[in-house]
């Protein structure tokens, strides 16, 4: 199993991602540059992490969306490749329109940094298998701007499709409907705000992380 986590300037959850992966699920992993134009062969699994890209310049990842290494993000995530943002990495799949909708100011304006309970809203996706018929696990957030929002026609296309993965219990974020992740219409891109880089071994408080990278390379 190959997997890659891109790097952009400003990114400081990159090796947390490629450590999480690694002893969770032993793939290789490699890092990528933010500036190149092509990705490593054969990968099963892109990972954007989380971070501050550019500085949150203009607004969080806009920039890092127009990045020299995003075109082949796509094109790897078209055909089919399984590809995960976490945190500023959901940010950047919502300006790069990999996924719909956008991360706003958290509601209360203050950044929140927390372990927190999420409902796994639906378990039959390919990043979620692993958790069986657990429904509720924990992860750790840590944004300012974590406030998922869409309009209610697309909350309502997100829900009755069944894209929404994962809902916080305690909405730390004013996320509309509660959402924490989200997947795209093909199932295989993710993006979420809690972190499973952070909650990826007991000793962090919480395993359940693991499972979900777990998940994404048990079908590659």
């Amino acid at each position: 199993m190959k997997a890659a986590v891109i790097v952009f300037p400003g990114s400081n959850c990159d090796r947390d991602c490629k450590v999480a992966i690694e002893r969770s699920t032993g793939a290789s992993v490699e890092m990528v540059w933010h500036a190149e134009t092509a990705l490593p062969s054969g990968l099963d699994l892109i990972v954007l992490p989380g971070g501050f890209s550019y500085g949150d310049y203009l607004r969080c990842a806009a920039i890092a969306a127009l990045s020299p290494v995003m075109p082949e993000v796509k094109a790897a995530a078209e055909r089919g490749v399984a590809t995960v943002g976490i945190c500023n990495g959901f940010q950047v799949l919502t300006e790069a329109r990999m996924l719909p909708g956008a991360l706003l100011r958290n509601e209360g304006l203050k950044y929140v940094c927390k372990p927190v309970g999420l409902e796994v809203t639906n378990a039959q996706t390919r990043f979620t298998a692993a958790y069986g018929g657990r429904r509720e696990v924990e992860m750790t957030v840590g944004n300012g701007e974590g406030n998922f929002f869409a309009d209610e026609e697309t909350l309502d296309r997100l829900e009755g499709e069944g894209q929404v993965v994962f809902r916080y219990l305690d909405n730390p974020n004013g996320s509309s409907r509660a959402i924490a992740g989200i997947v795209n219409s093909k199932g295989n891109v993710l993006g979420l705000m809690p972190h499973p880089d952070r909650a990826f071994e007991a000793e962090l408080g919480s395993a359940d992380g693991a499972l979900l990278f777990q998940s994404a390379l048990a079908s590659a």
